[in-house]
């Protein structure tokens, strides 16, 4: 019968109605309670994309490694400014608004976002946004070049910039610079038809290809063929249809190749040896650096060039001595790291000494010789 008293209609009630969140999930005793998530940091609507001023293929692109500043036009916002750089997830962290991506977006892009987020806060958000160190750029280089790949290239000195500020235009990595580290050109890339893709700017994974014409930067210095490398970039060098003309071909190796090559010059020459050379220098004049043919000893008709392939192979070619000759792929070709010169013998030279008078002053040349002997084997039997 007590308990019959006890239980009304309001305390009925009471026991229906649902608990309070804190009962329902109350933490363990010694448990700490979990915090709650912490806030995704904002990025930028699809509005903040409109083209920029600048066409969208010379605008730099902000990425995680890029060290920016912030300054006011207010004086008042001075203290809000300084130096940030960005994270590996594109985000950065700044004062009042806290952490914020701008990670695929231009310069101007980021300015008018930072922009827009800080007038919540303040009356007169007005402000510049600078890139005073650029990350480094990865940037692919396929097709016809000696060593295709992916190369990491950076610009020269540490205080460069590249909107607004302080900046050296040929600090600045370009086409022929990605060209030069990837070995150079081969003597089957169309200079006419080189492709360049790079991404678009905002949240997008578009990209946007044009074509260079290397022929008109060599031959009449048209610098607009050689624009500035972003990261991300790849170039592209298809084969061309036909050699280029012996004088295109001479432009293109002493330009579009690394500055010295290594190249051994043994045989029946002045003074036989390793050299290095400048990149593109043709047969005959590493014949000359050499000191030239020995007189009555060298056979003129007779000049190997032995080159080791990017695929691992290897290819033999013989040459005649004629310094008259231009630079041309048949008869006097430009050089690659990593050549070998063969000077024979005359048969005079032949009768009178032995092969070891000759190879003494050379190092490695019994090793050179065994692979023009097995090359020689291979082309007669075919």
């Amino acid at each position: 019968m007590r308990l019959r008293r006890l239980i009304t209609p309001y305390s009925v009630l009471v026991l229906l109605l649902p608990l309070p969140a804190p009962l329902l999930a109350s933490p363990r005793p010694g448990t700490a309670p979990s915090p709650p998530p912490a806030p995704a940091a904002p990025r930028p609507p699809a509005g903040i994309e409109p083209v920029d001023p600048r066409p969208d293929l010379d605008a730099y692109i902000l990425g995680p490694g890029d060290a920016l500043q912030i300054s006011f036009v207010s004086e008042s916002y001075a203290k809000l400014g300084g130096a940030f750089e960005l994270l590996n997830d594109g985000s950065t962290t700044l004062p009042m608004i806290g952490s914020v991506v701008l990670d695929g977006l231009t310069v101007n892009q980021a300015n008018r976002w930072l922009t827009t987020l800080y007038r919540r806060y303040l009356r007169r958000p007005e402000l510049t946004l600078l890139v005073t160190r650029p990350r480094p750029m990865q940037v692919s280089v396929v097709g016809e070049v000696e060593a295709p790949g992916l190369y990491v290239l950076n610009a020269s000195g540490e205080t460069a910039a590249v909107a607004g500020k302080p900046i050296s235009a040929s600090a600045m990595p370009t086409v022929v610079t990605a060209l030069q580290k990837a070995g150079g050109i081969t003597l089957n890339a169309n200079l006419r038809d080189v492709r360049l893709q790079r991404r678009l700017p905002g949240t997008t994974s578009q990209l946007r290809e044009i074509q260079l014409d290397l022929v008109a930067l060599l031959q009449r210095g048209d610098k607009r063929q050689n624009p500035f490398l972003f990261d991300g970039d790849t170039i592209l060098l298809s084969r061309a249809p036909a050699p280029p003309p012996g004088e295109v071909l001479g432009l293109a190796a002493a330009n579009l190749s690394p500055s010295t090559i290594n190249v051994n010059v043994v045989g029946e020459v002045k003074t036989p040896g390793k050299l290095a050379l400048p990149a593109g220098t043709p047969l005959m004049q590493a014949l000359l650096a050499a000191g030239g043919p020995t007189p009555m000893r060298a056979n003129r008709n007779n000049v190997e060039l032995v080159r080791i392939n990017r695929d691992g192979t290897a290819t033999l070619r013989r040459y005649m001595v004629d310094f008259r000759q231009g630079v041309s792929g048949p008869r006097n070709p430009p050089l690659k790291d990593g050549d070998s010169v063969i000077v024979n013998r005359s048969v005079f030279a032949a009768g009178t000494d032995s092969l070891n008078a000759v190879s003494q002053p050379i190092t490695g040349l019994v090793n050179i010789l065994a692979l023009v002997e097995v090359l020689r084997n291979t082309n007669n039997n075919n």
